[in-house]
């Protein structure tokens, strides 16, 4: 059953509250691209993707690339939340032994298509499905959900290109904009703007969006899913950090963990109990 818009924004507060609480447990993480990712998952997992939890193997499922792999946190809460596990797993985060590694593992983790982490490489994987896809005669939908910062590595404009060249209507790809990067404004580093016109240039059809409203955000993906001759690539603005005000809009949480005092205080922001 399809989630309503305020259901939605419901799942995704407590999926930044638990990613975070992952996050704090582990004493190491990446908070900010996981809040800011956040909306994006949610509403692809609970509206629009084809899965089951109960059976992540399922022949045919629509399958999800998270190739910026260092938010994982907003990933494995998502998939908590969607029933592919208990959610009290996931405050074994980056634990030894536990499924839920510091960047996601197809080997341990149900729900988890690709491991990821080395960026570029799983949007390159994800064209490489899609071809697959194309070769084997399976209709169904790849995404890939990429960083703009992630943007900046060679391999995702060569997958880029195959992927136009490929026709491959069955790939959806979705850039987490938010401007930011372990090393500051991501234009300060190595500028990528404009995003849509360099997909669109590449041959992809292309769309911008917000990435925080769930609204937006579903009625792109029907846009995206109507084209039928090209590859898409949505272009999602969103804000590093999103729902916490110490974290929002700051380089500096890429990658660290908060400490009891910024925990308490972010949960509360999120309308959460400690």
């Amino acid at each position: 059953m399809l989630k309503t818009v305020q259901e939605l924004n419901e799942i995704a507060r407590k999926v930044r509250i638990d990613a975070l609480k992952g996050i704090h447990a582990a004493g190491a993480g990446h908070p900010g691209g996981s809040l800011s990712v956040t909306d994006i998952l949610v509403s692809l997992y609970f509206n629009v993707m084809n899965v089951d939890p109960e059976n992540p193997d399922m022949q045919g499922r629509d399958r999800l690339i998270l190739s910026k792999g260092h938010a994982a946190p907003a990933l494995y809460a998502t998939l908590a939340h969607r029933g592919f596990f208990d959610t009290s797993e996931l405050l074994t985060l980056r634990k030894l032994g536990s499924r839920l590694q510091g960047h996601p593992s197809m080997e341990l983790c149900p729900g988890v298509e690709m491991s990821t982490g080395s960026l570029g490489q799983g949007f390159s994987v994800a064209v490489g499905m899609a071809i697959a896809d194309k070769i084997d005669g399976i209709d169904r939908k790849t995404f890939v959900v990429t960083g703009d910062g992630e943007l900046q590595e060679g391999l995702i404009w060569e997958a880029a290109l195959s992927a136009a060249s490929h026709g491959l209507n069955n790939l959806i790809a979705v850039v987490d904009w938010n401007n930011l990067q372990i090393d500051g404004r991501v234009d300060d580093v190595k500028k990528v703007d404009p995003i849509d016109a360099k997909f669109a240039a590449f041959g992809w059809e292309t769309f911008v969006c917000s990435g925080h409203d769930m609204q937006e955000l579903l009625d792109t993906y029907q846009k995206a899913l109507s084209v039928t001759d090209k590859p898409v690539c949505i272009v999602a603005k969103t804000i590093k950090g999103c729902g916490v005000s110490f974290m929002e809009d700051k380089a500096g949480w890429h990658g660290k963990a908060p400490d009891d005092e910024q925990l308490a205080q972010a949960i509360s922001e999120l309308g959460g109990d400690r």
